[in-house]
């Protein structure tokens, strides 16, 4: 729990805050704490990338075989959190269990690690359920395409 106290006279304002006062008990959380209107427009800040991370997902079939398209939401797309990759994962086998499949996460990872930085505007992050299972080493070395290179969608 944050509780936000505020300067001034006997009466003070109680729309308007300043530095939040922390309970000893509550851990803090940047997003929660609470500017006043003035102070939001005039302080600078980094976004807050929340969940869900992921619009929604959808089979494709390519020459290749069966092809899982995951389509990133603005969020999916942008946030850093170090526990973001295991609850996107998460959203991709909630929205179709089925792509919790060998090597399936593995390539989700790579995807979330290296493809956001590299292509940040691609439609959607392909995973086959047909690629070997290789090491992380060959699934960066393949782009994060191992056994074949990109399929083309239709």
């Amino acid at each position: 729990m944050i509780v936000v106290a505020g300067c001034g006279g006997s009466d003070p304002d109680p729309t308007v805050t300043t530095e939040p006062v922390v309970s000893e008990s509550a851990p803090t959380n940047s997003a929660q704490t609470t500017a006043s209107p003035t102070t939001a427009a005039t302080t600078p800040s980094t976004p807050a990338y929340l969940p869900p991370f992921i619009d929604h997902v959808a089979w494709t079939q390519t020459e290749q075989g069966a092809s899982l398209q995951v389509f990133p939401t603005e969020s999916g797309r942008n946030t850093q959190g170090a526990g973001d990759l295991d609850a996107s994962w998460a959203e991709v086998v909630g929205l179709d269990p089925t792509a919790d499949t060998p090597g399936m996460r593995e390539q989700y990872a790579c995807h979330w690690r290296f493809a956001r930085m590299v292509d940040p505007d691609k439609t959607s992050w392909n995973l086959e359920p047909w690629r070997p299972v290789v090491t992380e080493s060959e699934m960066i070395a393949t782009r994060c395409n191992p056994g074949g290179t990109e399929e083309s969608i239709p």
